[in-house]
């Protein structure tokens, strides 16, 4: 044995031995932020904001918050946003915070688990605190959605301001300000008066404030569209609010179809916020009394096109009914930092998906001919996710708080906020239960009526459980609908349930060509659709940008990021690789490609010889079926 090594063991051996490893205690942690509670909040909040500053995205607020007195006390930062279904506040963008009483700085400390919360101790003889802050935009998309640009602006309450632990926020008086840039216009579902470029808003609570965003801009043109309901359109340019007067009229259909639909209206008035953009981020966020609606330039310029955006706002409005009104017990919570457990999102959202696109349809902002191929698109893609056999949809509601819309490399089998898709498949089945046992008498329209047209003009909460909604649909038409839905909810390993289609009178299939909404959905997207054949789509600079699971695709071992450099020895182009797909039906050999995965050059050889596949709906028999009628304007 080397002398070095025998030394070395020998000084081994010389340690002592240990029994085991060493085992810590946790740290104890207190929570000491108190719980809220309904009851009045004595001061009053005060927000004064300063949204001029568009060349850099800067919000700057100053807020007072009367009412206090000494001792300790914590103010919150927004956390869980209604709508958002997760704790989504952006902590990360809020910045140079200073809290003043009495003149003096107060040393704040952030808490050590909620770093949404501030602790601070408030001095003897203090009534009145003074906090300034700053809410940054950001600059570029990859910090996340841009709210400011030099001709627009999104402000959302929640990311510039805090409030008093302790309290229900519907307790906290609130009264807001905003100064914007001069020549602007700013629209809000919360009622204001102008003073130049200073906006003074009603007198409300913290929860209204939050749920009473703004859009403000420089190009700005408003439609009535009812006596209590306004489309208020910001953009970009001047020339995106060419609106026709068909396209308005389709708007104002909407509204009339969707009063029809529910009965009663959950609002005093409703602004439709929609923002004509390519400089700040797109959104769809739903409030009682407006929606944040935001779409890429061409809205109104590029109608003809196809459908493109236009089921947002359907889908948007539906929500004054359905999620902000009525509200999934375990969805409603008192404040902003209180946790949303999403269970009843397959209602939520999931029925608000299924009326966003009847209304679309009843209203003529969509054809219905379109309608009926985004259908097709939905049904074919729940009827070819692998993921159901082992992630029924419930879980899929877990989604928002898991994965908060980051991208997913496997959608198909990991699933992703399907209880939107899922959830319409689901109400569809509803609809034709509900016309079958009552032989034509009832559809879901009875249903709407039943459970959502309650007071009107009332934009509170009722809240709802599972059995309040099998509840509604038996006083309908008996059946076993806890049964029923409650399956659909937990199963896995079986068919998507797409058989509310067949018996509303469409079935599924699928041909060469694609619709014409297939088409403008590829367009919109940028990508080349081909996942009903090899199982994959492209997306720019030929990046595959998603692969289905146990497709020939998959089977190949391409997968999400590979870049596709040559087909069958050609250079790669959309239009090669359809040709490919067309022209291997009658040949033998299978598609060679050529793959560029991470710095190694592969060709890769898929096996497929069934030809271009896109989904449709085709109708069964003659006359007018479920959906024929389902679709039909009121």
């Amino acid at each position: 044995m080397h002398r070095t090594l025998a030394l070395a063991l020998g000084a081994l051996a010389a340690l002592p031995a240990h029994a085991e490893n060493s085992k810590p205690q946790p740290v104890p942690f207190t929570d000491t932020i108190p719980a809220a509670r309904d009851v009045a909040f004595p001061g009053t909040v005060t927000l004064n904001i300063d949204a001029t500053d568009t060349r850099r995205g800067i919000f700057t607020t100053r807020e007072t918050i009367s009412g206090v007195s000494a001792g300790h006390m914590v103010l919150l930062f927004p956390k869980w946003l209604p709508g958002n279904h997760s704790p989504t506040g952006q902590i990360d963008k809020l910045a140079g915070l200073h809290i003043m009483a009495g003149g003096k700085e107060i040393a704040w400390t952030r808490d050590p688990v909620d770093v949404c919360a501030f602790h601070i101790d408030v001095p003897q003889g203090a009534t009145t605190l003074d906090i300034s802050l700053q809410f940054l935009s950001p600059t570029k998309s990859d910090q996340g959605s841009i709210v400011m640009s030099q001709n627009l602006l999104r402000l959302q309450w929640n990311a510039m301001s805090l409030y008093p632990a302790g309290y229900f926020t519907r307790q906290i008086p609130v009264q807001a300000s905003v100064k914007y840039p001069e020549g602007w216009t700013a629209a809000s579902g919360l009622p204001s008066t102008a003073t130049g470029s200073t906006y003074r808003y009603q007198p409300t609570n913290y929860e209204v404030l939050v749920d009473s965003p703004v859009l403000a801009g420089r190009y700005y043109k408003k439609w009535a569209l009812s006596p209590r309901v306004n489309l208020d359109v910001f953009a970009d340019n001047a020339a995106e609010l060419a609106a026709t007067p068909d396209q308005i009229a389709a708007h104002e259909r909407l509204v009339t179809q969707a009063v029809k639909l529910f009965g009663a209206q959950h609002y005093d008035t409703y602004e439709f916020l929609l923002a004509i953009s390519d400089q700040i981020g797109g959104i769809g966020l739903e409030h009682h009394r407006s929606s944040e609606d935001g779409v890429k330039l061409g809205y109104f310029l590029n109608w003809k096109d196809g459908p493109g955006p236009r089921n947002l706002l359907p889908h948007e409005y539906t929500h004054s009914w359905d999620g902000k009104f009525r509200r999934g017990a375990e969805l409603w919570t008192p404040d902003f930092r209180a946790p949303m457990i999403d269970n009843s999102l397959w209602v939520y959202e999931g029925q608000t998906q299924f009326w966003g696109y009847v209304l679309q349809a009843r209203s003529g902002i969509v054809s219905k001919q379109d309608t009926l191929d985004m259908y097709a698109s939905i049904v074919a893609s729940l009827d070819n996710r692998p993921g159901r056999n082992w992630k029924p949809l419930i879980d899929t509601t877990n989604d928002p708080t898991m994965s908060q819309r980051r991208p997913r490399g496997w959608v198909s089998y990991q699933r992703s906020e399907d209880y939107y898709n899922e959830g319409l498949l689901v109400w569809m089945e509803v609809d034709s239960i509900l016309r079958r046992e009552s032989k034509g008498k009832k559809s879901i329209d009875d249903f709407a009526r039943a459970f959502f047209g309650l007071t009107d003009g009332d934009y509170g909460e009722v809240t709802y459980t599972f059995d309040d909604v099998a509840k509604t649909l038996n006083q309908i038409v008996p059946y076993d609908w806890a049964g029923l839905l409650s399956k659909r909810l937990t199963e896995t390993g079986a068919p998507a349930p797409i058989t509310g289609f067949a018996a509303n009178g469409y079935k599924l299939v699928y041909t060469e060509e694609p619709s014409p909404a297939s088409k403008d959905a590829e367009k919109t997207r940028k990508i080349t659709d081909l996942s009903y054949s090899l199982g994959l789509t492209i997306g720019k600079d030929a990046e595959i940008t998603a692969v289905g699971w146990n497709t020939p695709a998959f089977k190949a071992a391409l997968t999400p990021g590979d870049t596709i450099v040559a087909v069958n020895g050609a250079a790669y182009t959309d239009a090669g690789l359809k040709a490919a797909v067309t022209a291997a039906k009658t040949a033998t050999a299978p598609i060679a490609l050529m793959v560029k995965h991470g710095t190694a050059i592969d060709t890769v050889s898929i096996d497929y010889h069934g030809g271009l596949r896109y989904p449709h709906l085709e109708k069964i028999g003659s006359g007018e079926g479920g959906l024929d009628r389902l679709l039909q304007p009121r």
